[in-house]
């Protein structure tokens, strides 16, 4: 495509997200909802429209070669990843659930389940590939010193010898040989068989002739099948209710697609080196030709401001500090009389900052509490503030200002453009320039009053006012670093050969396959709650831990998660998605499960070194992921016998304290996953885990989806012989792993060569599925009733039973209420 295409698919972007921010910050504040239906639905509204806007503009910053352009959609696309997440987490706390079902919306909006699917961002890695390259090097080199076999590399073909070679040779063919000779004795005893026989039985005319009418009779009729077979597979395929041998075969145009972005991927960097070769050049030009002018320029300002300020009050003016701006203050549009009053009043309010700040915030808290008695807030459901609408309104002025109607007739190959940087640089040039002339002046400023008191016959005054001194800050105890001495090579190194530090499968998220749930707003109408999809779930992972992990901003101003537990049966994918999650943002794998963690770091200290060594390389080399598998043992309510050894509740006081010390800055998250919760102290388990999601089985349009995929990943050709349907519905209750396991069991390598002349059938893949247990009901059913009793669960049964409303009553009533509660 072209690179109008991408700029109309920016333009179109900023176009929906105008209105949207209209909506979102009108003149006057919006009156809360009462009605909590239509309050979520204003919601899932917004949310499905941002999803859309995130879409355009993440493809339209993938392909845009322009670099000046890329650094506005930049910010525009982290404060739309940004406010998703936000809206998001306003649906969490609105209706007590982490999944949402929006179909409704959908249909309203006339868009496809597809179109809300969270994109990946790809500048997540291709912005980061030289690090990761480096950093999957060192690893790799760690890995083979240590002797482990790497399995994402191909296995080399080892040299055989030349005897081993003739003996591998010979064996083959005095096989071959031996099978040869069995086919040819078995065709002689085959003819003489037949011999005999006819001389055994004479056969007449009449025989022959019946024989031969049977023969014919199942000739065409077998003939006839296959024309009828032939022609009923070409009307289903005219009517496109089949796709046809054409269609199967990779698209001549898709690959020039790809190809084309590949190529544009490649201008982009190219564009981006001389853009800051550009950048430098231009900057020092400016410094050189126009800087001098500058320099003169301000300082005949500041001296006629000088002299005005004499004429007017009849003194010098004290020089403005640095830290106030310096001589920015000079050249705003005021008066010298009204500059000086302005300064008069800055020092006096510094000079009262302390006793009248507590002043007036007890001045403030009693007219607060006198409004209080007489106004009160008006009962509603309202929209929580934003950290991101700043963003996005700050990128849509600078869209509506600088881009929307520019004239880029003359810039064909979309390179960066000299009059805008010049623009921008030369007001950092000039912020330059003026911190040197502020020294000179104020140099000046001070010989100028001490030649005027000398004149007057008076002391010299001098600059007298003194620098604000830095607020004494309270000292925060600073954690000691017991690994002070050591370099972050040696820490990384020690932590894989530990086996803490674990190379990522390469997996992505698009890997985890699953249907949309088309029934969810339906059944929740109907007061059912349904099961979650694994497609709702594949949002979650995107919404929660690839995006907050992928950028910067969004993990810093988007509600905080530092901690996520998945929940399930055994072989959901639970971990599966842990490693996409790092495939996904090129985030480093730590792996403290229990189990991991036996024999390492005995004791208290070496516990303390261990986890200070696991959270600082963390932080160093962010984004990270630490991962606890089989999280429940760490709360174990009592621990089982032949647990006892292994100490499976070693990290339960450590890990909170260092949750704690997490910051928005840190883009560390730590994942637990779990297969038996209801064996945990659920209280211990929910303080670490602020978010806990239970991942079902997959349902039947899943199941379906995940046949068909999976056959012909390993190999296996679809035809109509392979009833998928069927297939579905038999492995109600399996997981994808026990299908992965089927899969690989039946298409081996031999059966794979049979297809062309017996194709696969659903009955192959039964047996060994039936020697398998499946997810029971009961199983189910108790990781239902243990979720239920999770902070979020329980919100959501209180929520439905209406108890919510008796408990927000006594909260707003104040004491009287509570007198009456008890």
């Amino acid at each position: 495509m072209s690179h109008s295409t991408y700029n109309k698919l920016w333009a179109d972007a900023h176009f929906e997200l105008n209105s949207l921010l209209i909506q979102e910050l009108p003149a006057q504040p919006a009156r809360p909802e009462k009605d909590r239906v239509v309050f979520y639905q204003r919601l899932a509204t917004l949310y499905v429209r941002y999803v859309q806007i995130f879409r355009r503009i993440e493809e339209a910053y993938d392909q845009i070669t322009h670099p000046q352009k890329k650094r506005v959609i930049r910010q525009v696309l982290d404060g739309v990843m940004g406010r998703v997440v936000e809206l998001k987490n306003e649906m969490v706390e609105k209706e007590f659930s982490e999944y949402h079902y929006m179909d409704d919306v959908i249909q309203d909006l006339k868009l496809t389940p597809e179109a809300i699917e969270i994109p990946i961002p790809k500048y997540f890695i291709s912005e980061r590939k030289k690090v990761l390259q480096d950093r999957a090097k060192m690893l790799s080199d760690i890995l083979d010193i240590m002797g482990v076999v790497d399995n994402h590399k191909p296995i080399r073909d080892q040299t055989l010898s030349l005897e081993e070679a003739i003996r591998v040779i010979q064996v083959a063919e005095r096989a071959r040989q031996g099978r040869l000779r069995a086919k040819f004795m078995r065709q002689i005893q085959r003819d003489e068989e037949r011999q005999r026989r006819a001389k055994d039985r004479n056969l007449g005319a009449d025989a022959i002739d019946q024989a031969v009418v049977r023969i014919q009779k199942v000739w065409k009729g077998f003939v006839q099948r296959k024309k009828t077979k032939r022609e009923r597979e070409e009307e289903m395929i005219f009517l496109g209710m089949v796709m046809g041998a054409q269609t199967n075969q990779p698209c001549s145009y898709a690959a020039a697609v790809y190809g084309n972005k590949a190529r544009r991927r490649q201008k982009q960097s190219e564009y981006e080196e001389d853009y800051l070769k550009a950048i430098t050049t231009i900057t020092d030009k400016i410094r050189d030709l126009e800087g001098p002018d500058i320099k003169e320029t301000m300082k005949d300002q500041i001296r006629q401001w000088f002299i005005e300020c004499h004429d007017a009050t009849g003194s010098f003016p004290d020089y403005p500090e640095e830290e106030d701006g310096g001589s920015a203050l000079i050249f705003a549009e005021k008066t010298p009389q009204q500059l000086m009053e302005e300064l008069a009043a800055k020092e006096e309010e510094d000079a009262n900052k302390k006793p009248k700040g507590k002043e007036e915030k007890k001045d403030k808290a009693k007219k607060d509490k006198g409004k209080g008695g007489e106004e009160e807030e008006e009962p509603g459901l309202k929209m929580l503030p934003s950290a991101f609408l700043e963003d996005l309104e700050a990128g849509q002025k600078t869209y509506n200002e600088v881009w929307q109607n520019r004239d880029e007739s003359k810039n064909f190959s979309q390179r960066h453009e000299g009059e805008l940087i010049k623009e921008e640089k030369r007001k950092e040039v000039e912020a330059e320039i003026r911190l040197q002339v502020d020294e000179l002046m104020r140099q000046e400023l001070a010989n100028w009053k001490l030649a005027v008191d000398k004149d007057k016959g008076g002391k010299a005054k001098g600059n007298a006012k003194k620098k604000k001194g830095a607020k004494s800050a309270k000292k925060k105890k600073k954690d000691k670093d017991l690994t002070a001495d050591r370099t972050m090579e040696s820490l990384f190194q020690e932590l894989v050969q530990q086996g803490l530090l674990k190379q990522a499968d390469d997996v992505k998220l698009k890997n985890y396959l699953g249907d949309y749930s088309y029934l969810g707003t339906t059944l929740r109408q109907s007061d059912i709650e349904p099961m979650p999809s694994l497609s709702d779930v594949r949002q979650l992972m995107a919404l929660y831990g690839i995006l907050p992990l992928g950028s910067q901003i969004v993990h810093e101003k988007a509600p905080l998660i530092k901690a996520m537990l998945l929940a399930g049966p055994a072989g959901v994918g639970k971990k599966m998605l842990v490693h996409a999650i790092c495939k996904e943002t090129g985030a480093n794998l730590f792996d403290l499960s229990p189990l991991n963690l036996v024999g390492k770091y005995p004791g208290k200290s070496g516990l303390q070194m261990m986890l200070h060594m696991v959270f600082k390389v963390a932080r160093a080399l962010q984004p990270s992921v630490v991962w606890i598998g089989d999280a429940e043992k760490m709360f174990y309510k009592k621990v089982p016998k032949e647990e006892k050894e292994l100490d499976p509740k070693r990290l339960k006081k450590d890990l909170p304290k260092i949750l704690k010390t997490i910051k928005g800055e840190d883009r560390v998250l730590i994942i637990g996953t779990t297969r038996e919760p209801f064996n945990a102290d659920i209280k211990a388990l929910s303080k670490v885990y602020s978010k806990i999601i239970l991942i079902p089985r997959p349902d039947y349009a899943s199941r379906y989806m995940i046949w068909r995929q999976l056959i012909e990943n390993h190999g296996g050709q679809v035809t109509s012989t392979l009833d998928f349907s069927s297939l579905a519905k038999i492995s109600d209750g399996y997981t994808q792993g026990h299908m992965v396991q089927v899969v690989r069991s039946i298409l081996t390598e031999r059966r794979i060569q049979q297809q062309a002349k017996r194709p696969l059938m659903a009955a192959e893949f039964i047996t060994p599925l039936a020697k398998i247990d499946p997810v029971f009901q009961d199983e189910e059913e108790a990781l239902k009733a243990w979720y239920a009793k999770t902070p979020l669960g329980k919100k959501r049964a209180k929520a439905a039973s209406g108890k919510e409303g008796e408990e927000e009553a006594p909260a707003k009533g104040g004491k009287d209420a509570k007198k009456k509660k008890k």
